[in-house]
């Protein structure tokens, strides 16, 4: 039976400033700078033209039965004894008519929606790690609790928009359905969108369901109303797996977006140079985006860059490299080629939060800024490669997020901002922090930061000498000392609840 709709999202308190902790208001952030453009158009076309070489004469090869069909029906040479699809640049173009070039992602707070294309750009929660790390407890396996003082994380700060798959894995939780209650963390202890897990159909339906359960409606009122995203990350070099194929067509049947990332790691899964590893990269994400088309024509899909490159003498990923940047950049210039909402991230490989993880960060989020991300993962709190979330890391990130979303605002350019009146109200060899122009201003003209320490160095050392990683300790306490829980109609809490009880018996019971 269908459920009487109860209205949309819940507000939290979206407009706090953090108690003390200074910090910019929520927002849906615009790029209204030119995208830089790394390549020329002679080199896009022949970048675009092995691509299609790629998908046409090597193929892709899946393992599901359902994408085979789905692609021989469109027209594709289908191999089913070595499970290859083969498919003509045709294809590709009619799919791309279909795909929507922006998109909105509504949670269950109406004021947090994001739009995802265009010149929006969004900043997302670390996902994936197994390992979590504060300057206190040091290096752990992930566990629920860790995971829901992220959530809480996310939610106090403005600075991230949505939350990723799985902020790090409850490790201590039953693999085949811990995904439930870190769904549930999700909507209970933020009022944000998140990612889904897509490791089958199962998992992708329980986050389409519990989202619509907590913005009280039904499945099909999301259809044209999304509010969960996911990640499909294509196993590299040309390989999509059957999982992977069942939880996009989940997500696609109900209209839910796809983020199509290839995980290309020059020297590893792509030959070592970077128009090989884009051109790949590339074919292997345009493989992606026309099956969601083939599901479901008009499915929300992101273009996604993954590509970095791995260290030759020890064969580890590395990431926010010179390289990393390039390929953020390009892969923005493919996705506006395609007319597709761009995703990519900007991760680091440090073991530590230090001086590497924070210039590592920093040339990463600038070949997202610049490349015109439309969405930021892992933007919070990824350390390690990848392998551990860091509370830490969380708070540089922000203030680094914060940072970009400062550059990013528009520069006045009024008479009164070019200030003439002022420069001659002032003498010669004076100064002007007692002018009308400065006393006006004072308290807004400059970014605020919350990590950064201004003072001189001797009220520095009196007030006791820390340093960025101890400040960044206190801050992440007292974020969470702060935390205010968003509201939720306890009717929504005893559905979810119940859900979740539900499908663990299932599960338990051997249904996926």
């Amino acid at each position: 039976m269908a459920r009487e709709k109860r209205g949309g999202g819940r507000r939290g308190k979206s407009s706090r400033q953090g108690g003390s902790i200074a910090q910019l208001p929520w927002q849906q952030v615009q790029n209204t700078y030119p995208a830089y453009e790394l390549l020329n158009p002679d080199q896009m076309d022949r970048l675009h033209a092995t691509s299609m070489r790629i998908l046409s004469e090597a193929g892709i090869r899946v393992m599901g039965d359902n994408v085979m069909d789905l692609f021989e029906a469109a027209g594709a040479a289908v191999d089913r004894d070595t499970q290859t699809i083969r498919m003509d640049e045709s294809i590709v173009t009619e799919a791309l008519k279909t795909v929507p070039n922006s998109f909105t992602l509504r949670a269950r707070n109406e004021a947090k929606k994001i739009t995802l294309g265009g010149n929006n750009i969004t900043f997302g929660l670390v996902a994936g790690p197994p390992n979590v790390h504060d300057c206190i407890n040091g290096r752990r396996q992930g566990n629920l609790t860790d995971y829901q003082n992220f959530i809480k994380l996310a939610h106090h700060f403005n600075a991230v928009n949505i939350i990723g798959n799985q902020v790090m894995a409850p490790m201590e939780l039953p693999a085949n359905n811990r995904h439930l209650d870190t769904y549930l963390s999700n909507i209970t202890y933020s009022d944000l969108s998140f990612h889904c897990t897509a490791i089958g159909r199962g998992r992708a339906m329980d986050g389409i369901n519990m989202m619509a359960i907590s913005r009280g409606q039904n499945v099909d009122d999301m259809r044209d109303d999304p509010g969960v995203i996911t990640i499909i990350s294509v196993n590299s070099p040309r390989l999509f797996d059957d999982a992977m194929g069942d939880g996009l067509i989940a997500m696609a049947e109900h209209g839910q977006p796809v983020s199509i990332t290839p995980f290309t790691l020059m020297g590893a899964m792509t030959p070592v140079t970077l128009p090989a590893a884009l051109a790949q990269q590339n074919a292997e994400a345009l493989f992606g985006v026309v099956l969601t088309q083939l599901v479901n024509p008009g499915t929300p899909v992101m273009y996604g860059s993954f590509t970095s490159n791995v260290d030759m003498r020890s064969g580890a990923p590395a990431f926010g490299t010179p390289e990393n940047a390039k390929a953020n950049i390009v892969g923005g210039q493919l996705a506006r080629r395609y007319g597709i909402p761009y995703r990519t991230s900007n991760a680091n490989a440090s073991n530590a939060v230090d001086l590497q993880a924070a210039y590592e960060t920093m040339m990463s989020s600038w070949g997202a800024v610049l490349g015109g991300a439309n969405m930021v993962y892992h933007a919070a709190g990824w350390l390690e490669g990848g392998l551990t979330a860091s509370y830490e890391k969380f708070i540089m990130d922000v203030e680094i997020i914060q940072n970009m979303i400062e550059f990013l605002k528009p520069m006045k350019f009024d008479e009164d901002e070019l200030g003439f009146d002022a420069i001659q109200s002032v003498p010669t060899g004076g100064h002007f922090f007692g002018s009308d122009h400065t006393m006006a201003r004072y308290e807004t003209a400059f970014y605020r930061p919350m990590l950064s320490d201004w003072q001189n160095y001797e009220n520095w050392e009196a007030a006791g000498a820390k340093d960025a990683l101890q400040r960044a300790t206190g801050l992440w306490q007292q974020a969470l000392r702060d935390y205010e829980a968003p509201t939720m109609e306890p009717a929504i809490r005893e559905e979810l609840d119940a859900y979740v009880a539900r499908r663990k018996e299932d599960i338990g019971a051997g249904e996926p």
